[in-house]
């Protein structure tokens, strides 16, 4: 089983069903980014800070795993030069489409988050990487990755779920319930059984992982990264984020 190929199709198939994380902005949010009003989210609610973004105008920026259409083309027409990297062509497609609508500076191109061999090194002032490590087996070679392709003062701008979630049944979670069934770190391809997995493929499309602390945050400090900023989000309408929080985002600074 290849994660990375369940994945990529599966993001092919909820565009098709129209995933909320795959419905592109409308017309009047990209007129309002070209005016200056404008944010972008890294993980469910919460904008991310302007002051973390800097002078966006003229800036390279990457938005790694960020296909749908949704946080590129708001950077576009703020005055970025933007490449969007996913591994859905579906995704990249509502990218293109907006882009082409308002014509946009966006750039898109297949892959995957973990191999950036398509851009050589220091190609970036910034990357903007919304929650979507969860779908990628191991982050080192991502934040790797993100490293090398980052000029030096460069900065990173990620969103990642807090591992917390993956302890809980997701069956017992639609009913309401919170019961506590797998260690951490969590697989779909390894802890569930079959028939189960079967399921989630069915039901969501896609197979996901959890990653430690020690993962994402001592991941960045390991592959070279200053953490300069950090925040914490809730997911609506999910029952755990009524006592913890959903989801994280960082600011990382390449020296």
């Amino acid at each position: 089983m290849d994660p990375r190929r369940i994945n990529s199709k599966g993001w092919d198939e909820r565009v098709a069903a129209g995933d909320v994380w795959t419905r592109p902005v409308d017309d009047a949010a990209v007129s309002r980014a070209r005016h200056g009003d404008w944010s972008i989210v890294l993980t469910p609610m919460k904008p991310v800070p302007r002051a973390w973004f800097g002078a966006v105008e003229g800036q390279r920026i990457l938005c790694l795993a960020s296909g749908g259409g949704q946080q590129a083309p708001i950077l576009a027409a703020a005055g970025a030069r933007v490449t969007v990297f996913d591994a859905s062509e579906a995704q990249l497609a509502q990218d293109r489409s907006v882009a082409e609508r308002h014509g946009l500076d966006v750039t898109a191109v297949q892959g995957f988050m973990d191999d950036l061999s398509a851009f050589e090194a220091g190609s970036f002032d910034l990357i903007v990487h919304p929650v979507s490590n969860c779908f990628t087996p191991d982050v080192a070679p991502v934040w790797a990755e993100c490293f090398r392709v980052l000029r030096g003062g460069g900065q990173l701008l990620a969103g990642f779920m807090n591992p917390m979630i993956y302890i809980f049944d997701q069956s017992a979670g639609v009913r309401g319930q919170l019961e506590v069934r797998f260690p951490l770190p969590y697989a779909d391809t390894r802890d569930l059984p079959p028939d189960e997995l079967r399921q989630i493929l069915e039901q969501h499309r896609t197979v996901e992982f959890s990653h430690t602390f020690e993962a994402q945050l001592g991941g960045q400090l390991r592959a070279g990264f200053l953490l300069g900023g950090f925040y914490e989000d809730v997911h609506p309408g999910s029952v755990s984020s009524r006592y913890f929080p959903a989801a994280f985002a960082t600011r990382a600074l390449k020296p």
